[in-house]
């Protein structure tokens, strides 16, 4: 590998790292310093840096910010309405106490199949966060529980977008790829739950203190199993902020938040499946696109690739199951179904304006990420690391696995890190001998390893967890680690079975 481009590579990343956690810069400023820095020293025209960064930033947004801004406003109704709370009773009587992170793990691998990680936890975070409230601890445990099951089927399973592609690339059979991908899944998912439930309890008292409060109210706790199980006493009421009578927490008085009902009228409760619709109704949206443009893809025999223009019949699947025009309906699902009609029309605008104002340190850091890697892409960092990799004298099926996990660590994006891994090694398949579904997967799973600073999902999860610097490195970059680390063996097994 070229000097000046591994150069400028540890550059960058020592750069955030100084920032973020020595100085008094904001991830925001730290990204984008880095991506100058690593630009000039990879030997980019000054001019070309800048169009890189604005580009990244741009692009990353783009498919991006919309969502997050629709997401985070569906999360608040949710919240004031009363209708998270309801789902999260729901959740922990379907899963059983003691069970929340294996709930939230197995939600969020299921989710993620058909929906971008990033959409899928902006719109089931506010469920880990109720679930959280409702137990008084956990929120950590849970939300990376949460974000790395999505993670899981997001980088294994087709039909989501990378998997599908590199399947495609790589002439692999697609049936046997979602079929080895789901049992990847399976067998990996107790590590999520082991390492969250591990590494939970410890980062707990780290949250940011406005998460905490948005979380927790005024109770600030810590623990996994609920403040009993973490030997943590709440002051805020008997038997540590449980109600005396029903032993349950304390519920809210929704007049509070939605206005005084007029005379006569029903207390406003809402049912779980009610309280669903505005987060399962954009999601089968987003499933039936997916499919029917699988199934319209297979038609065409143009699986996974750029060419691909929707059909006639597949075109208003694919209008209504984009995740912006999803989330606009359930929106609009969120402030006519779960509000009670004497809600004033300022208190939901209000509502709305909160939401997108603690949106918007999220969407500036995931921007910058995305600036980043877009220079770590336009450098020829990430391949240069391909090829370097593809030169080394390893078994024939770590080496997809070894580009897709270096190209991961030098920009950013598992699904960049997958296709780039395949385009590479797809002339090597045939003469290293190594099986197409064999060689799918180590692209795959190779792609999900140690998510940092320069993966926008990184800054989603760890803004919304409440972590940072180093703690946010040990939650959410460890945990994506062991998943990549647990999957290596898998990798070894699949090959004395198909290779």
């Amino acid at each position: 590998m070229d000097l000046q481009l591994l150069l400028a590579l540890v550059l960058g990343i020592a750069t955030i790292i100084v920032l973020v956690l020595r100085t008094r810069l904001d991830a925001f400023v730290a990204l984008l310093i880095a991506a100058l820095l690593t630009g000039a020293v990879a030997g980019q025209a000054p001019l070309e840096i800048v169009d890189a960064i604005t580009t990244g930033f741009g692009n990353t947004l783009a498919s991006i910010g919309i969502v997050i801004g629709l997401g985070v406003g569906i999360g608040k109704i949710l919240e004031v309405s009363g209708a998270a709370n309801s789902l999260a009773h729901a959740f922990l009587r379907a899963f059983g106490k003691g069970r929340e992170p294996w709930a939230m793990g197995s939600v969020g691998a299921l989710v993620s199949i058909p929906v971008f990680c990033d959409s899928g936890y902006v719109i089931m975070n506010p469920l880990a966060r109720s679930i959280a409230r409702v137990e008084r601890a956990g929120y950590v445990t849970l939300a990376l529980a949460l974000g790395c099951g999505m993670t899981l089927t997001h980088h294994l399973v087709p039909p989501t977008p990378g998997p599908l592609a590199v399947t495609g690339i790589l002439g692999a059979d697609l049936g046997a790829v979602i079929l080895v991908g789901l049992v990847f899944t399976v067998v990996l998912l107790p590590i999520v739950v082991a390492y969250a439930r591990w590494i939970g309890p410890k980062l707990e008292p780290k949250v940011e203190e406005h998460v905490r409060e948005a979380v927790y109210g005024t109770v600030a706790t810590a623990g996994v199993g609920g403040a009993h199980a973490a030997g943590t006493a709440l002051d805020d009421g008997p038997r540590g902020g449980l109600d005396a009578e029903t032993g349950q927490p304390p519920t809210a008085d929704p007049s509070v938040d939605l206005g005084r009902a007029p005379e006569g009228a029903k207390p406003h409760r809402i049912g779980a499946f009610t309280a669903s619709l505005p987060l399962l109704i954009p999601l089968l949206l987003i499933i039936t696109n997916t499919v029917t443009g699988a199934i319209d893809q297979n038609a065409q025999g143009v699986i996974g690739g750029d060419e691909y223009e929707p059909s006639a019949w597949a075109v208003p699947f694919a209008f209504v199951g984009n995740p912006v025009v999803a989330l606009v309906i359930g929106m609009i699902l969120a402030l006519y179904v779960l509000l009670p009609r004497w809600s004033p029309r300022n208190k939901a605008h209000g509502w709305f304006a909160e939401a997108a104002a603690s949106a918007g340190l999220i969407l500036l850091i995931t921007g910058a990420g995305g600036a980043f890697g877009q220079v770590l892409r336009t450098s020829g960092v990430g391949d240069a690391l391909a090829e370097a990799v593809a030169a080394t004298p390893l078994p024939a099926f770590l080496v997809p696995f070894l580009i897709a996990t270096l190209v991961r660590i030098a920009q950013g994006s598992g699904t960049v890190a997958m296709i780039t891994a395949a385009s590479v090694t797809a002339p090597l398949v045939g003469s290293l001998g190594i099986d197409p579904v064999v060689a799918v997967l180590a692209c795959t799973a190779g792609s999900m390893c140690f998510s940092y600073f320069n993966d926008s999902y990184f800054w989603v999860v760890t803004r919304f967890t409440g972590l940072q610097g180093l703690d946010a490195l040990r939650g959410w970059s460890g945990i994506t680690t062991a998943v990549w680390a647990g999957s290596i063996p898998l990798l070894f097994i699949l090959n004395l079975f198909l290779g």
